[in-house]
């Protein structure tokens, strides 16, 4: 099969790769690169598990092909923190215990980073009333826009609060 060879931060660190262009981005960073964060749930696109960040977008790994971000920038659930302090969304999701067996954990905090990060652009979701507004970010506005990811174990109770509380 055909290699392409590519050249993309992970977590601010340049990697310079050759490999087959049919590569995902979540075979990339969990069999190259060592980064086992982003899970492959569905390997459909449909569970949200292995949601990281492309240049500050949430995107889906699994359906992503690894040359389509040659030159950009990727954030995986390890590269969030900063050192030894949480992403404010790690904090709130340990304060609130918005997680119960972890598999979506990592996902869900990435996508709800790129979703804050929508909200504060004024991006409106489906379910956003006054779409001349700001977003007004209420429980309905989250499970909308986290709509996305899902959680087989139901920490919703938990997990809607942590990132109204990080939002805040």
């Amino acid at each position: 099969m055909p290699d392409s060879s590519l050249s993309l931060a992970v977590n601010g660190e340049r990697h310079e790769l050759t490999l087959d262009t049919r590569t995902t981005l979540l075979d990339l960073l969990r069999e190259r690169l060592g980064l086992a964060g982003a899970k492959k749930g569905c390997d459909h696109g449909q569970c949200g598990s292995c949601t990281v960040l492309a240049n500050g977008r949430r995107i889906k790994s699994c359906l992503a092909l690894a040359v389509a971000y040659d030159g950009d920038e990727i954030t995986s659930i390890e590269g969030l923190a900063d050192d030894d302090t949480l992403h404010p969304v790690q904090a709130a999701f340990v304060e609130h215990d918005a997680f119960q067996c972890g598999y979506c954990t990592p996902g869900q905090i990435l996508s709800a980073v790129g979703m804050l990060d929508e909200v504060r652009r004024g991006w409106p979701s489906h379910v956003t009333a006054d779409l001349g507004a700001d977003p007004r970010l209420d429980q309905h506005e989250i499970r909308e826009r986290m709509s996305g990811n899902l959680c087989r174990c139901g920490a919703y109770a938990n997990i809607v609060p942590a990132i109204a509380d990080a939002a805040s």
